[in-house]
């Protein structure tokens, strides 16, 4: 399923408390979930917020087609990370959490259960910002949040250049895209089946020269095209699209801003240092 709509983003248009909830409130949301959830190293922490974090998903309606291939993109991404963090710092776990249980041994080289415990919790750390940052993209149209942005006091050039940034992901996504296909006709192999997988992982570096290139030329075509637009030469512009403020944004925003005193609280009382069963 192809996330990209009409207005050319990610934003999918649908009836639900989040998408009437303005883009100013979701921002601080993601910060704060972001601040709420680096303050803990606790396993139990973070399935609790992945779990919220996908229900709200659940609740704005977004299907799981949506961002599936994302999801799974960055699964496999924190299974990566840890191997690699294993095999730099295979007892820090241990180090960690003041206890030393042999996993394996292979000559000098030990891995310890309380470090593989560790890696698990690092990983879950990353997924649990996911839900709500997919949330802030898939329900935020890009026009409407720049002119909150503007609207709150930030510059309509920075407004403006957010709006633009979340309006590129998906143009970036279709280049890459084509430039696949153009190498795949070419006889470069991305398929595993069809390849080893460092060949395919070495093979990836023939899309970034062309996608580097391409997206600047991109950015120079808008540039330019802003620049005919006079855009810069007024102090202040005005907005087609803007959200006031609603009882939707209150209730989020008191849930929002209830999350840094409730996670210092738990930090202190429950949470502080990192848990190993």
């Amino acid at each position: 399923m192809k996330i990209l709509t009409k207005s050319g983003s990610l934003y999918i248009d649908k009836k639900s408390f989040f998408h009437k909830t303005n883009g100013n409130i979701k921002f601080l949301l993601l910060i704060l979930w972001t601040v709420f959830i680096f303050l803990f190293m606790d396993i139990r922490i973070f399935i609790f917020m992945i779990i919220l974090g996908f229900l709200m998903l659940k609740a704005a309606k977004i299907p799981f087609k949506s961002y599936s291939k994302l999801l799974w993109f960055v699964i496999a991404f924190t299974i990566f990370n840890s191997v690699f963090l294993i095999l730099i710092t295979p007892q820090y776990g241990s180090q960690l959490s003041g206890k030393y249980t042999q996993f394996i041994k292979l000559n000098n080289f030990v891995i310890t259960y309380e470090t593989l415990f560790y890696t698990l919790t690092l990983s879950f750390k990353y997924i649990s910002i996911l839900p709500v940052t997919l949330l802030f993209i898939l329900t935020t149209h890009p026009s409407k949040f720049a002119a909150s942005l503007n609207k709150v006091g930030i510059s309509y050039k920075i407004a403006y250049a957010v709006n633009i940034a979340l309006r590129y992901i998906p143009d970036v996504s279709d280049e890459m895209r084509n430039i696949m296909h153009a190498q795949e006709a070419r006889g470069v192999y991305f398929n595993k089946k069809e390849a080893g997988v460092f060949k395919v992982l070495k093979n990836y570096i023939t899309i970034l020269i062309p996608l580097l290139i391409s997206s600047l030329n991109r950015v120079e075509v808008i540039s330019n095209a802003m620049d005919l637009r006079g855009f810069g030469r007024n102090k202040k512009r005005t907005w087609y699209n803007y959200d006031g403020f609603n009882i939707n944004d209150m209730v989020l925003l008191v849930f929002s801003l209830a999350l840094i005193p409730v996670g210092i609280y738990l930090k202190g009382k429950y949470f502080s240092n990192f848990w190993c069963p």
